[in-house]
């Protein structure tokens, strides 16, 4: 029985050896095959053919062999005119070991990222959805993906051959800070919680402070600003930025600017600055296990407990701790997410030599 990963690769091969009908016999063009999906509303290209060889043993070996080797691909594919400022993509390659099913790299516009739960929810629909694993259960389909944080399971449900809804149980979130104050250029003092999801983000409660600006596409670019200010006075400020295991997952990722539903039914609305000024218009997943560990550690949520978090476009995630554990000596949860996803698309991208923007430009 083929592993899922060698299922991936079969596909690959035949999109590979059907010539797209664009491509020229004039030039030596490259072509990149694609499935483009969005979580909540949140892009996500997922990139099967034309990727550079990838020398490694392990997700992170890969990722830094991507990122050290071939970045000029990453660009290629996030940048414009292929993407845009907050395109977001990820590269299916081999497990860590036979017990997992797929690794996956994430990309966006900066560069890599350690964890990425609309990714998750995408991949977990796209690889249920392409048969690339065959269900066996309506409720439990289960697939084990190593990611750069770590292996992450997630767990589709399946009705009548379609996928309604992922949920994925994420690697061990704890709080590194609560009430914490920064003082922010041309913003003043903000006051912030620092949390690990799978990725490090400063949370700001506008609930609980005045930074003149709600969650909605209305104020997408001073979003953008504030967010990128706040993240850039905590890296400067706070030393506890620090993965205690792994040096590569020690960066701040975001800000995280949590406010008051619009929906009566649900909990709270989230909207996270990431990577170079890039805004996530799903709740964000990773975001929402780190603020998994913060409702427990404050006392606001029981184990079990179910709330539904709203993104700046007004889809959403669930989430709710299901275990508490520990973590490198520290109190932790490990935190449930809940989504779906959806195919949009698939696309087959030229990359020609000629071309002097082949590598793509940037524009915020």
């Amino acid at each position: 029985m083929k592993s899922v990963f060698e299922h991936i690769q079969a596909f690959r091969e035949r999109l590979a050896a059907t010539p797209p009908a664009v491509a020229s016999c004039t030039r030596s063009q490259e072509v990149v095959s694609t499935i483009e999906m969005h979580t909540a509303g949140e892009p996500l290209r997922v990139i099967l053919t034309g990727v550079p060889h990838l020398k490694g043993e392990t997700v992170l070996a890969r990722r830094a062999f991507l990122r050290n080797q071939h970045d000029d691909f990453r660009q290629s594919l996030m940048f414009e005119p292929r993407g845009h400022a907050d395109m977001y993509g990820c590269i299916l390659v081999p497990p860590n070991d036979p017990t997992a099913d797929v690794g996956v790299i994430f990309l966006h516009n900066d560069g890599y990222s350690t964890m990425c739960g609309h990714a998750i929810i995408a991949i977990s629909t796209l690889i249920w959805s392409m048969g690339w694993k065959k269900p066996d259960s309506k409720t439990e389909n289960i697939l084990h993906i190593d990611a750069p944080c770590g292996r992450i399971t997630s767990f589709t449900e399946i009705h009548e051959g379609a996928v309604q809804n992922v949920r994925f149980h994420c690697v061990p979130s704890f709080v590194v800070d609560l009430d914490q104050t920064v003082a922010v250029p041309e913003i003043g003092p903000v006051h912030y919680d620092l949390a690990y999801g799978g990725a490090l983000y400063a949370y700001v409660d506008l609930r609980k402070q005045t930074l003149g600006f709600d969650i909605t596409p209305e104020h997408y670019q001073e979003i953008i600003v504030k967010g990128r200010a706040i993240k850039q006075a905590v890296i400067q400020h706070h030393s506890g930025i620090i993965h205690p295991y792994e040096p590569e997952l020690s960066f701040l990722y975001g800000t995280i600017f949590i406010d008051k539903p619009q929906s009566s039914d649900h909990h709270s609305r989230n909207v996270c600055v990431f990577a170079d000024g890039e805004v996530d218009r799903c709740p964000t997943g990773s975001g929402v296990s780190g603020r998994m560990a913060i409702h427990d550690a404050r006392g606001e949520v029981q184990t079990g407990e179910l709330i539904q978090i709203e993104s700046i476009i007004d889809t959403s995630f669930l989430g709710r701790v299901i275990q508490r554990t520990e973590f490198a000596g520290r109190s932790a949860v490990i935190p449930e997410v809940t989504g779906s996803a959806f195919i949009v698309g698939q696309s087959d991208f030229v990359i020609d030599p000629a071309d002097p923007l082949k590598g793509g430009f940037f524009l915020r």
